[in-house]
């Protein structure tokens, strides 16, 4: 995966049943790589799926560079968590936003960057990519 040429999957996408863990398993494989462009592995949203999965981002991009593909890697994943907690996982991240004036601000920004009002960094995240 170069991510200085692609774009990982959106945050939206899903494996396992959890958003966001297709996006952070191309980073990992990016970083893995030493492909990142200007992303980042282990951002605070690679972090929040890392963490509700009690892994940490090294054990991560280890597995997924010893399982290379994603089967393999949902596999090693399956069973760590139930139906409910993936739910409210999923609803929890699907809604994160901006919490401080800071972030608020830079959303802003943002919106004005992209043209396109957003109010969830999962949108944010499309709309840079041309997905939205």
């Amino acid at each position: 995966m170069d991510l200085a040429k692609n774009f990982p999957r959106s945050p939206y996408d899903m494996l396992a049943g959890v958003v966001m863990l297709p996006r952070t398993i191309d980073k990992a494989r990016a970083s893995n790589a030493g492909t990142l462009g200007e992303y980042h592995y282990n951002c605070p949203l690679d972090k929040k799926v890392l963490e509700f999965f009690g892994i940490s981002a090294g054990e991560f991009a280890k597995k997924v560079r010893e399982l290379k593909s994603d089967e393999k890697i949902t596999g090693w994943l399956s069973g760590r968590k139930t139906q409910k907690e993936k739910d409210a996982f999923n609803s929890m991240m699907r809604h994160l936003g901006p919490d401080t004036p800071e972030k608020k601000a830079w959303l802003r920004e943002q919106i004005r960057a992209h043209g396109k009002h957003v109010t969830t960094y999962f949108d944010n995240l499309d709309a840079d990519e041309k997905r939205l």
